[in-house]
């Protein structure tokens, strides 16, 4: 049976610009319409380095030799500029991605090109806009300077008066008699220490009094105000001071939104939604609220009926307690309740305000509604975020430390900033998703351990957060004709969809002659003959892997483990007391796909009753730059602190440890039982 290859007409009407290349000098065998007209017409059968030959192509070329190298697909995401063509009145601007192929050609490599001119014309257009919009600011506030202010006057003796009223307008109390320490009343809590301090350094010399604070309004909200005075002394009798206040809450306010809405803007490109919204939820704190919090929501706008919502982001401002951390898999969900679901379905905020963090039931997680508590917190606002016209995730933000509620103002322009990065959330949604729905198809192809009596089996699988495909691991295990149990490990190379298509045929064809061949076919003869499978029917990817057969010894509860292991990681064996031991032979066997006419050893060991048995892929152990021993030390010490623990619960605690997922991680144990405890 020969290889499938790609057939590139498919590619024909594809709104992505594809070509494709063939051999080690890249000849150009196929491009289609969309590629003809970002790039133009290219000459066929023609190496690419006489193909592509505009300023910075020497990239592309290097991208190309990199791929064909070691078959690991690339993408650049940074915009790539083409020149003008004949009839074009601008620059294209495009992204790119190369990934190895198969094809009638022979080996080749497949590269998809997508036109992103509108997208960075539209970017430069909004810079150029928010310019002209910080012009206007400044001049508004020259306009607003001139305008009139509150004078006050503070003498020696710490009287007061004003000169040009306007306080009790402002705040609906008489402007204060004395300086003392009623006269902070008015100004926010947050506020009243930077302000006494700055005063009280400013008397102490004396020099100018300047600071920028909010105070409460008649209202009962609070707007920013300017104060500045200068101290006049009078033949050494004592110092007087006189002194201005603005109300600059229309200036304050426009420059954080230009601040907020360009740092908003800024959000970038991201492989992950966490770290989109992760950087969409930072812009909010600390200068509209103390702490935010993102929640995804399962599909648009699911509104009507239970809907669960996932904690995938959040962040406070310095000096707050730190924040529940997100559980390493599935992360923090809840059910939203009813003022969640209104939230979402009206596509507006939502406003909550308490005392003493007494948050309503159903509004967050148990946890976060703790750490609220725990806060002092006095208000949560919910945000609806919506994308292309339907709510994707809801926003929580939150006062703390019994300050004061958001005003309106406040919610609309956390809203509107939440609303900013449309362009890398809609990106980081589409990867989210399509990685969904990969890992679903990698994990149809592993089933669930077969039950056994006397004995436990347990099994994770894992998906890398770098990046967005299907990896080549796999677990296995089932019952064998004569009661054995068959237990594997493997790991094909790669991280796209021929390592998953690869896994798949070389996992069934495992399964098939471990199952077929008779008594005394030994773990050495199955890898033997899967080696010599794979080659003939053109399966062939290197690959590594631990078979193993489980057979039940003697009446104590023990069973006899022989294994072959072909190039991967050693199995370990974690006894009921003492260390981890490495199940590792002296000459270790070829992986797979690489030399069929090798041979390979059985090897034996005992697993007596009450110890684990622990087959892994290198993701649970490998750490770049690091000696791989040091990972499965680290594995053993881990598996010994948790030897005690159910078999799932173990495999979770090995799985959690793991700080930064990068690659897949597979792991499969087995546990035969300990003997029933003897009555006293």
């Amino acid at each position: 049976m020969l290889p499938p290859h790609l057939t590139p007409e498919v590619f024909d009407r594809a709104i992505v610009a594809v070509a494709l290349t063939a051999g080690p000098d890249h000849r150009l065998v196929y491009y289609n319409d969309a590629f003809r007209a970002l790039f133009g017409d290219r000459p066929l059968d023609v190496p690419a380095h006489q193909v592509f030959t505009e300023p910075g192509a020497d990239r592309f070329l290097a991208t190309l030799d990199a791929v064909l190298a070691d078959g690991t697909a690339r993408q650049v995401t940074a915009h790539r500029t083409l020149g003008c063509r004949d009839g074009l009145a601008t620059h294209r601007h495009f992204v790119y991605s190369c990934s190895p192929a198969t094809t009638r050609y022979g080996p080749g490599i497949l590269a998809a090109a997508i036109d992103t001119t509108a997208e960075l014309h539209s970017a430069l257009e909004a810079e150029r806009l928010s310019v002209e919009r910080l012009h206007a600011l400044r001049r508004y506030e020259a306009l607003t300077a001139a305008a009139a202010r509150m004078v006050w006057v503070i003498g020696a003796d710490g009287r007061t008066s004003e000169l040009v009223p306007g306080w009790q307008n402002l705040t609906g109390r008489p402007f204060p008699a004395t300086v003392d320490a009623d006269w902070l009343d008015a100004v926010h809590p947050r506020d009243r220490a930077g302000v006494a301090a700055r005063w009280a350094a400013a008397r102490d010399l004396p020099a100018v009094f300047e600071h920028t604070f909010r105070v409460r309004t008649a209202d009962g909200g609070y707007r920013h105000v300017s104060s500045r005075a200068v101290p006049v002394v009078r033949e050494g009798e004592g110092t007087e001071w006189i002194g201005t206040t603005a109300d600059i809450e229309d200036q304050w306010r426009n420059r954080l939104r230009e601040r907020l809405l360009a740092r908003a803007g800024a959000v970038t490109e991201a492989d992950r939604a966490e770290d989109a919204f992760a950087a969409l939820a930072a812009t909010l704190v600390p200068d509209l609220t103390d702490v935010c919090a993102v929640y995804l929501l399962p599909g648009p706008d699911a509104a009507t009926g239970p809907v669960v919502a996932t904690r995938i982001a959040a962040v406070a401002r310095p000096g707050l307690p730190p924040l529940p951390p997100l559980a390493p898999f599935g992360r923090q969900t809840f059910t939203l309740g009813e003022h969640a679901r209104k939230a979402v379905s009206e596509q507006r905020p939502v406003l909550f305000r308490f005392t003493g963090g007494q948050v309503p039931d159903g509004t967050v997680p148990d946890i976060s509604a703790q750490w609220l508590h725990a806060t002092r917190a006095t208000a949560l606002t919910l945000l609806p975020i919506v994308v292309d016209g339907a709510v994707v995730a809801l926003a929580a933000t939150a006062c703390c430390e019994d300050a004061p509620p958001p005003g309106p103002a406040d919610i609309d322009l956390q809203h509107e900033v939440l609303q900013r990065a449309q362009a890398p959330l809609r990106q980081a949604l589409a990867l989210q998703r399509a990685r969904h729905a990969v890992v679903v198809l990698q994990r149809a192809m592993l089933t669930t351990p077969p039950g056994v009596g006397g004995a436990a089996f347990a099994a994770r699988y894992q998906p890398g957060s770098r990046n967005a495909e299907v990896g080549g691991d796999w677990y296995d295990a089932f019952a064998l004709p004569d009661g054995s149990l068959a237990m594997t490990i493997g790991d094909v190379a790669g991280h796209d969809l021929a390592a998953a298509t690869t896994m798949g045929q070389l996992r069934a064809m495992l399964r098939s002659i471990a199952y077929t061949r008779r008594h005394g076919h030994t773990p050495a003869d199955t890898l033997r003959e899967l080696d010599t499978a794979a080659e003939g029917l053109g399966v062939g990817s290197f690959a590594t892997a631990v078979h193993a057969r489980l057979v039940r010894h003697g009446a104590d509860g023990g069973w006899e483990l022989q294994w072959a292991n072909a190039g991967h990681p050693p199995p370990v064996l974690v006894p009921v007391d003492g260390p981890p031991r490495l199940l590792a032979a002296e000459e270790a066997d070829l992986p797979l796909c690489v030399d069929p006419r090798r041979p390979r050893v059985t090897h034996r060991h005992p697993v007596g009753p009450g110890e684990t048995l622990l087959l892994y892929t290198d993701g649970l152990v490998e750490v770049p730059g690091e000696n791989l021993g040091d990972g499965i030390a680290r594995l053993c010490a881990a598996a010994a602190e948790a030897r005690h623990r159910p078999l799932a619960d173990l495999c979770d605690h090995l799985v959690g440890r793991v700080a930064d997922v990068r690659d897949d991680i597979a792991v499969i144990a087995f546990r035969p039982d300990p003997p029933p405890a003897r009555p006293r």
